[in-house]
């Protein structure tokens, strides 16, 4: 195989053949092909995209890189889940317990945060004695003795999305909507169930700011699944503004268990009841879920859910030292609030990580003391920073500059959810 010559093609914009994809991305997987080539190659896809049967290819071959779970054994119906991140979203958290308590299995295979977006697993991190890392055969027997598992994925499940990763991160093509859906599908294709519910965020604080190219990305994962014999759904849902009150591990966990136990926002409640119904659709159920969230059902399920991992779902959250409060310096309605801002905040402040393996702050992160549409006083507090370093509070309040406006009347509601394709 003329690797230089695929790129090439590929840069004028010619189609690869499906033989000639698998063997590149075999090839890169066990070490055959540079990372140069394979850089230049990401590069020619960024500007020149994929066609369908393209993009299907190098999905599957993304998928025979590595092993398959086999949920076979499990007994009840699995459906999968994925959320392509934002701010203050804690969603998974919720509905895996809620979704399980109803006896359908959900297998989550989650990851870390990078930059101000963040990660199930650092949040369950902060439960004191909790971990990710669970065996193939643990996890089986957990998602059909439990119903719910929430781990990080094998270094054996789709390897050549963790080496491609790499390089789209140092090389600008992160961004390329054909790399997104084969990255996020060939993870949910290997994990083995046989239905998943999407959750792509638009807006400010979410890596897709604008419909069309999320309706793009929705479009191209929910065909890729569905070709792959996955039934697979996904939800549009906005991120003009944080979800919930609560951004930052622990402070997170806290505001998941406060909804588990039937307390929590609003708006957290409405996307969670939404997104789980969804998942009991898809797992062959007529049921809502509205009325269990409520009654605080699942949060027994919760505490099973986190003990099989190994946590305590009763101990004390950790907390931070050092708080400073932000109070808006006029009174009226609060018409704005930039989520982007708020997770740019809640990383400086210790919440997130600049880099892969970068620690951090279990406590850290905002707390919203307002939300879009609320009435407020001049004085009133608008936000919380935590912070276990005090030298990183300065930073967090400058990152919210200019974040949020006042105005005299309460801005039209913006719907949680945008659109459904399936």
């Amino acid at each position: 195989m003329n690797t230089a010559e695929l790129i090439a093609r590929k840069a004028s914009g010619a189609a690869l053949d499906p033989s000639e994809i698998r063997g590149v991305l075999a090839g890169f997987t066990a070490g055959n092909v540079a990372p140069e080539q394979m850089s230049a190659l990401l590069m020619a896809v960024r500007w020149r995209g994929m066609t369908v049967a393209e993009l299907s290819a190098w999905t599957g071959a993304m998928v025979d890189s590595g092993d398959r779970l086999d949920l076979s054994s499990v007994r009840a119906p699995v459906v999968d889940k994925h959320s392509s991140g934002g701010v203050g979203d804690k969603v998974s958290l919720i509905v895996a317990p809620l979704v399980a308590s109803f006896g359908i299995a959900v297998p989550k295979l989650s990851g870390r945060g990078l930059g101000h977006s963040g990660g199930t697993l650092d949040k369950l991190e902060s439960i004191p004695g909790w971990s990710g890392t669970v065996s193939a055969e643990d996890f089986l027997a957990q998602l059909d003795a439990v119903g719910a598992v929430i781990a990080g994925a094998s270094a054996s499940l789709a390897p050549a999305d963790k080496k491609l990763y790499a390089l789209r991160d140092v090389t600008g093509t992160v961004e390329s909507i054909p790399l997104i859906a084969s990255s996020i599908m060939s993870k949910k294709i290997a994990g083995g169930a046989g239905a998943v519910l999407l959750d792509v965020k638009v807006g400010s604080g979410a890596f897709m700011p604008s419909v069309d190219p999320a309706r793009e990305l929705a479009r191209a994962m929910v065909d890729l699944g569905t070709a792959a014999g996955v039934r697979t759904v996904c939800l549009l849902t906005s991120m003009e503004a944080p979800l919930g009150r609560a951004v930052g591990n622990a402070l997170e966990v806290a505001e998941a268990v406060e909804v588990l136990q039937g307390g929590g926002p609003p708006d957290l409640i409405a996307l969670c009841v939404a997104v789980a119904d969804e998942m009991l659709a898809l797992g062959g159920s007529e049921r809502s879920s509205a009325a269990a969230l409520q009654e605080g059902s699942a949060y027994a399920l919760w505490e099973r859910m986190i003990g099989a991992q190994g946590g305590d779902p009763s101990a004390p959250l950790p907390q931070a030292p050092h708080v400073r409060e932000v109070r808006a310096g006029a009174s009226g309605v609060l018409t704005s609030l930039d989520a982007r801002a708020v997770g740019n905040a809640s990383w400086r402040l210790g919440a997130g990580r600049a880099a892969p393996g970068d620690d951090v702050a279990a406590s850290a992160g905002v707390l919203l003391r307002a939300q879009v549409g609320e009435q407020i006083l001049a004085g009133d507090v608008l936000l919380e920073l935590h912070a276990e370093d005090a030298d990183r509070l300065d930073a967090g309040e400058h990152a919210l500059e200019s974040a949020w406006s006042i105005g005299d009347t309460a801005p039209p509601p913006t719907p949680l959810i945008l659109e459904k394709l399936s």
